[in-house]
């Protein structure tokens, strides 16, 4: 059994998801994947339930009655996922948005070099997205750097969705106790790793916005990310956040 799994929030990604799903199973190292599916009316769980018969115990998929938000669906992978074993948990956009080929740098990250989060970085070296509106890719650099201002983490993509996690971490996390369950989550989760003194990692790699599908992300969820930043950092000075 592979020691690393892939979560797949989606919702409409029929256009997407079984080509997603071939690209990581065609990969030099193993991994499982679970697709956590919430009521997609284009019929991407049934898509996912024909692939099953090919790909058998590699491929899981979980189906919730309706769209819940993005940090609800990861966090019922997670604990999914964490009973069955698996050492390395990652997270992962159903778009393409993230290149399936950058898992195994994110894998070698935690085995390899010993991180305990490895972070898809689009701003480690620069800014590496393709395209994205100037507007856009602004106003996702700012709200990483001020996310990064305002917790302190020493991170320069403080809202990648693309994420390498090692069981230990989400078994120290409170998962029911995450507040966001929007695009926020993702910050909240490396403040909490921060927190926790885990050793977070950042490997670059280019962001590509999808070129099948809808996007979900907007400016107005990016902003709401940003102003609970400020409650969230609060509640850590008094220590009332609990991790």
């Amino acid at each position: 059994m592979p020691d690393g799994i892939v979560i797949i929030p989606t919702y409409n990604e029929n256009e997407n998801i079984e080509r997603l799903i071939r690209n990581v199973f065609s990969l030099q190292r193993n991994f499982h994947i679970l697709v956590v599916d919430d009521g997609s009316p284009d019929g991407t769980a049934t898509t996912v339930k024909l692939l099953q018969k090919e790909f058998g115990d590699q491929l899981f998929l979980q189906e919730r009655k309706e769209k819940s938000g993005l940090g609800t669906a990861y966090i019922f992978g997670f604990k999914w996922v964490l009973p069955r074993g698996y050492e390395y948990i990652f997270q992962m956009d159903a778009d393409f948005s993230h290149n399936p080929n950058d898992l195994i740098r994110l894998y070698n990250a935690c085995k390899k070099k010993q991180a305990d989060v490895a972070i898809g970085s689009r701003y480690k070296t620069g800014v590496n997205v393709v395209n994205w509106p100037m507007s856009r890719v602004l106003l996702s650099w700012l709200a990483s750097r001020y996310v990064r201002l305002i917790t302190a983490m020493p991170i320069y993509d403080t809202t990648a969705g693309f994420v390498c996690y090692r069981r230990k971490v989400l078994e120290r996390i409170h998962l029911d106790k995450i507040q966001f369950i929007g695009y926020a989550f993702q910050i909240e989760m490396k403040f909490k790793a921060y927190l926790l003194k885990m050793r977070i990692v950042e490997v670059p790699v280019i962001f590509t916005d999808r070129t099948r599908g809808t996007s979900k992300m907007s400016g107005s969820i990016i902003w709401e990310a940003v102003f609970g930043v400020v409650k969230m950092k609060f509640k850590s000075l008094f220590n009332k956040m609990s991790i």
